[in-house]
């Protein structure tokens, strides 16, 4: 067994023994973190995601300053759709912004396979990492089929998804068509991190919270599913997290994830009666929870941890992504709470 093998947060993943629970945090690659600000000044979100020496220092930054047990690749969701030829942006404040939405067959068109080459430096920045981080294993990304989709249909962040389910529903042939090919981008977009040393891997469906379980299963697991079943035989943990995803916890589980992400709206214990016996779990303090004192946070950590508990293996996270606001120093002493509680 490897060393990244061994490591607290692999272990969890597989539901083996730890010394400690594992805790890392979702954009806990800048965000909150000032050195993360100032390094990228005057350079662009796509441009940040494209240069290896950023994405090494950016990555590497949480992991030096909370002492987390896990890092997370720093890219965004659409960086393998801007190597598939389209074209986009990723505005401040706003998020993505796609410039031709792709609505029609001739849309789907200009959104072609990806090779490798195509990502180069992902491969770099993936190496780059590996060699820093040591016995730190690192966590690949990626978007998920539909998440990805609803970006390309709205032509960038949506509330109501009506174009997506209006595709979804009406032109189910294009919209199958449409996440068919992004589940083929998808999948090789981690495994060039897979083939560079990544030792997990997480698919990001953020919205897939939008849909009822019966949609989610007709039009959405097959894709993700896809995704998953590809990595089977990399032997690295497969992570799913969605937000607001209480009723498809059991079916994102069954798409192939060895670890189930939870957001805070349900509770760990709950979580693992749906996921299942046989599959770890991630998260889930509120966010929020990190601006209500200390007091809160140690009571609700604790919490965390005991409903974490009841499921084979549990990676302690938050909920969803650090907030820009949050003060770093505040998940420095959660990360050494997590590991002070949960000693073995």
């Amino acid at each position: 067994m490897t060393v990244l093998e061994d490591s607290p947060f692999v272990r969890a993943c597989r539901g083996l023994p730890v010394p400690h629970t594992p805790v890392w945090f979702m954009r806990q690659a800048g965000r909150s973190l000032p050195e993360y600000r100032k390094i990228r000044q005057g350079v662009g979100m796509l441009e940040s995601c494209r240069r290896p020496d950023l994405v090494t220092e950016i990555t590497l930054q949480p992991v030096r300053r909370h002492n987390v047990d896990a890092a997370i690749f720093f890219s965004d969701i659409v960086v393998p759709v801007a190597a598939a030829g389209i074209d986009l942006d990723i505005v401040a404040g706003t998020g993505p912004v796609v410039a031709e939405p792709v609505r029609t067959e001739v849309d789907l068109a200009r959104l072609r396979a990806i090779e490798p080459g195509d990502v180069a430096f992902i491969t770099e920045a993936v190496e780059l990492l590996v060699a820093e981080l040591g016995t730190t294993p690192l966590i690949g990304f990626a978007g998920a089929p539909f998440t990805l989709a609803s970006y390309l249909i709205e032509g960038g962040p949506s509330r109501t998804y009506l174009k997506t389910k209006a595709m979804m529903y009406g032109a189910p042939d294009l919209w199958n068509a449409l996440l068919a090919r992004l589940a083929e981008i998808t999948l090789t977009f981690l495994k060039v991190q897979v083939d560079a040393g990544v030792s997990a891997v997480q698919l990001f469906d953020s919205w897939a919270g939008a849909l009822s379980e019966a949609d989610y299963r007709r039009f959405v697991m097959p894709h993700s599913a896809s995704v998953l079943r590809g990595l089977v035989d990399a032997g690295v943990p497969r992570i799913h997290f969605g937000v607001g995803t209480a009723v498809l916890l059991e079916a994102m589980g069954e798409a192939g994830a060895d670890v189930v992400g939870v957001d805070w709206r349900t509770p760990l214990d709950v979580a693992t009666k749906r996921i299942g016996p046989d599959r770890s779990v991630q998260g889930n303090l509120d966010p929020a929870i990190l601006f209500a004192g200390w007091d809160t946070v140690e009571r609700e950590a604790r919490r965390v941890l005991q409903q974490g508990g009841s499921a084979p293996g549990h990676v302690f996270n938050l909920g969803h992504g650090v907030m820009p606001e949050t003060d770093p120093d505040v998940l420095t002493r959660l990360t050494a709470l997590v590991h002070e509680v949960s000693s073995r």
